[in-house]
């Protein structure tokens, strides 16, 4: 990638908003190097990079590194054998430390399951040499200083240096605060060459032995040290002569523990200086809230609404750009100030970008080519003096650009032919134009030219193009209209600032026809395109407030449906509660029932079975959907009941007379000569004239007669019932075998596995009211069948 291309498409600025984020000297230098790279893999390389960055930077705030200054000259000096001061060794750890704490945070990131795409490989790279480390952070303090724990001499000479000292300031209290402190010029003890002095005024020499080190400017004040004094501090002064030498021992100790390890701490630097790069670009995306670009192996260019990173996001217009694929060439026409130059340089400034690996400012998905170079003679009219841009000063950065021209290059020219005679450099344009397009090279250009709007009408892959004007206020909107040649508005706008109307349109008059039925297309063109964009704001806003809504009702959806399960387990949860409850029930019944047959050995009487029948109709649970039902409206007149009505018993087909309630559901019945308490669901009352002929009349004193409850058989197959099934059969088979004065019956139980078989016999062995049982006959069944009497 040329160099000139960097200054004027202002890459270095770029660059430098990145550096803000950069906290290490090796990230800096990588910077420093950063050049947009022209080769496809390597630039998918650096946006993985940039990607892994972005996604740390989102998910755990960007990576833990500290300030890191340049270590190559230190290991340098470990090559020639050269000690490190404490500073040098302080930021050797600090690496080293870097380095620890950065393959932790991402061990922390694997275990929270965070999938990166290519930093973790570059982070097994680095080398952690945990003794080293722990001896040098143990050793040295950030800033340098060698520590009390660097050696155990070191540690004594510095108790012994601080005692001292102590014992000094004890003695030299005698003189600031006693009777001493008049001689004084202040009452402070002070040092001067390494030694404890007391300011002492002149004078008041000879009130002093010792020694004098210094004296003020006046003259006036004596700095002296005290005899008294002078054995501690020769003492102390011993002691640090001591601690310089042990604390030069320990850094030739500490110089010597690193040396060998000077090629894996360099290699650890680089590598978290390209990690402190990728945070600081993935930082800089984050700021500019710019997006992953998409690579083009064919260069198509497709930015969607793209704005320049140098302008504040508020102010700059974002337009969509493309190139390459229909059309190679794009023409921009129009008048100044409308923001041609801007889209180009736009256009450039993003494809450097994402060619070094940053994100570009433009909307997600979003597509760059991979160009081997890109050119541009770009000058802005609107900072330059007129006569600065020549004409001379163009045609020679054109003839570089084609000398340098291949397939894969992107070209910009800016105002392509201007500064000679309009017919002339309009000629010249289309030259250029069509050298650049037997290239196959990717070109945008703008102009003032129209006989360039015919050449982008009437050339392939050739479009025209231009940056939209209101026309109502002839104020640009800097939108860029492909498709759209540029309208000249030069007389609109002479008229809007004041130029007479008799000139205008004297000049109106000059303007072939041709040109003006031209300018009256492309304002008719400019305006359909304008209502078709605010049309198509409109539909979008639309569209995503009926996604939003669409969005919204499938969430209600999704809640209904939930609440609706939830509702219906909650349902079959009390169902099945409901069930095993009744179950519970029926089993206490039967059992209670069982102990009454083994108890009193006779048999269960009637009115017992009677209560047990009905406590076994009360489990039964009416639906309250069918409450208003018509049929069961007709039908709940039978169960209007009365004191003194005739019932049917249903569970028994026994008729009775309805004595009084018993709560809210319970009636008293008298049943021939026994009075029992019944629940109203089993009772269903009668008309008199419906009952037999033996009960319309109520003698006090008669026998229970019943009448068959269902048409009882005298025979019972079990043949493939299962065992408890079966067991249940049996016994209502006989209570009502017994009920219906049946004398002998016969059971069907099958030869099988001879369980039903066994089964049969204990039950009947158990009964009670069985007075013998049998084998069929061989041709009634043999063994297969058994005969009851009852």
């Amino acid at each position: 990638m040329n160099h000139k291309i960097i200054d004027t498409l202002e890459f270095a600025q770029i660059k430098g908003r990145v550096a803000h984020y950069l906290v290490s000297a090796a990230g800096q230098r990588e910077l420093a190097a950063l050049m947009p790279a022209t080769d496809y893999q390597t630039v998918q390389d650096w946006l993985t990079e940039t990607t892994d960055g972005a996604d740390i930077l989102r998910l755990e705030g960007g990576l833990p590194l500290p300030k890191l200054a340049d270590i190559k000259p230190q290991m340098k000096r470990l090559k020639i054998g050269a000690n490190l001061n404490g500073t040098e060794l302080a930021q050797v750890a600090k690496v080293l430390q870097a380095s620890r704490s950065v393959q932790n945070f991402f061990e922390q990131m694997r275990e929270k399951k965070i999938k990166l795409r290519v930093l973790e490989q570059t982070v097994d790279r680095l080398v952690t040499i945990p003794s080293v480390t722990t001896r040098l952070v143990r050793s040295v303090d950030p800033d340098g200083r060698i520590n009390d724990e660097a050696s155990t001499k070191l540690h004594g000479i510095r108790q012994l240096i601080n005692k001292t000292e102590n014992e000094i300031r004890q003695q030299m209290a005698q003189y600031t605060q006693g009777k001493s402190a008049k001689y004084l010029s202040e009452p402070i003890v002070t040092v001067r060459n390494d030694r404890f002095v007391i300011p002492v005024l002149a004078r008041y020499r000879n009130k002093f032995g010792g020694v004098v080190h210094d004296q003020s400017a006046s003259g006036q004040t004596l700095y002296i040290e005290p005899g008294a004094v002078m054995e501690d501090n020769n003492r102390l002064r011993q002691a640090q002569i001591e601690e310089k030498q042990e604390v030069l021992r320990v850094l030739a100790e500490l110089s010597a523990l690193i040396s060998p390890y000077r090629h894996d701490i360099l290699n650890n630097e680089q590598i978290l200086g390209h990690l402190d790069f990728i945070n600081a670009k993935a930082s800089y995306a984050h700021e500019l809230k710019a997006s992953l670009p998409l690579l083009s192996a064919d260069n198509q260019v497709n930015l969607r609404k793209a704005w320049h990173p140098l302008i504040a996001r508020d102010q700059a217009v974002a337009n969509d750009i493309k190139l390459g694929g229909d059309y190679q060439a794009v023409i921009i026409t129009g008048p100044n100030t409308g923001g041609k130059t801007i889209t180009l340089k736009t256009l450039g400034i993003i494809q450097l970008m994402g060619q070094a690996g940053l994100f570009i400012p433009a909307q997600e998905g979003s597509t760059i080519g991979v160009f081997d170079n890109v050119f541009a003679d770009i000058g802005d009219e609107q900072s330059l003096e007129q006569n600065l841009s020549t004409f001379s000063g163009h045609m020679e950065n054109v003839k570089a650009i084609l000398d340098q021209l291949t397939a894969r290059s992107l070209v910009l020219l800016d105002e392509l032919g201007a500064g000679t005679d309009p017919k002339e450099g309009a000629a010249l344009a289309m030259a250029i134009l069509d050298e650049i397009g037997q290239w196959g090279s990717l070109v945008m250009i703008t102009t003032h030219y129209p006989e360039l709007k015919v050449y982008g009408y009437d050339r392939a892959k050739t479009i025209n193009a231009s940056m939209e004007f209101d026309q109502a206020t002839l104020q640009p909107t800097y939108r860029l209209l492909l498709g759209i040649p540029g309208r000249s508005n030069g007389l609109e706008i002479a008229k809007r600032l004041g130029i007479g109307s008799a000139i205008i349109g004297e000049a109106q008059s000059l303007v072939s026809d041709d040109s003006q039925d031209l300018n009256a297309m492309i304002g008719d063109l400019v305006e359909q395109r304008k209502r078709a964009r605010e049309e198509g704001d409109r539909l979008a806003k639309l569209v995503a407030q009926n996604q939003a809504d669409q969005e919204e009702l499938n969430q209600k959806l999704d809640r209904f449906n939930e609440q609706r399960d939830r509702l219906l387990e909650r349902a079959r949860s009390q169902a099945n509660h409901q069930v095993a409850q009744a179950k519970r029930k029926a089993d206490r019944i039967i059992h209670h029932l069982r102990q009454l047959e083994i108890q009193q050995g006779a048999g269960v009487k009637e009115n017992q079975l009677i209560d047990a029948q009905g406590a076994l109709n009360a489990l039964h649970q009416d639906n309250p959907r069918l409450q208003h039902n018509s049929v069961l409206k007709r039908a709940k007149a039978k169960h209007d009941l009365h004191k003194g009505d005739a019932v049917l018993v249903k569970s028994y087909g026994q008729h009775g007379e309805l004595l009084s309630r018993r709560g809210n559901h319970k009636w008293e019945v008298q049943i021939g000569i026994l009075k029992m308490e019944i629940d109203e669901r089993d009772l269903e009352k009668v008309a008199k004239r419906d009952l037999p002929k033996d009960d319309r009349k109520q003698p006090s004193h008669r026998a229970v007669k019943t009448t068959q409850t269902r048409k009882t058989s005298a025979r019972l197959d079990l043949r493939g019932h299962r065992y408890e099934e079966a067991m249940g059969e049996l016994s209502n088979f006989i209570d009502h075998a017994l009920l219906n004065n049946l004398g002998t019956v016969t059971i069907i139980h099958g030869k099988g596995t001879g369980a039903l078989r066994k089964g049969t016999q204990q039950y009947l062995q158990s009964n009670p009211r069985v007075k013998s049982f049998s084998y069929a006959a061989p041709n009634a069944g043999g063994d297969g069948a058994t005969i009851v009497n009852l």
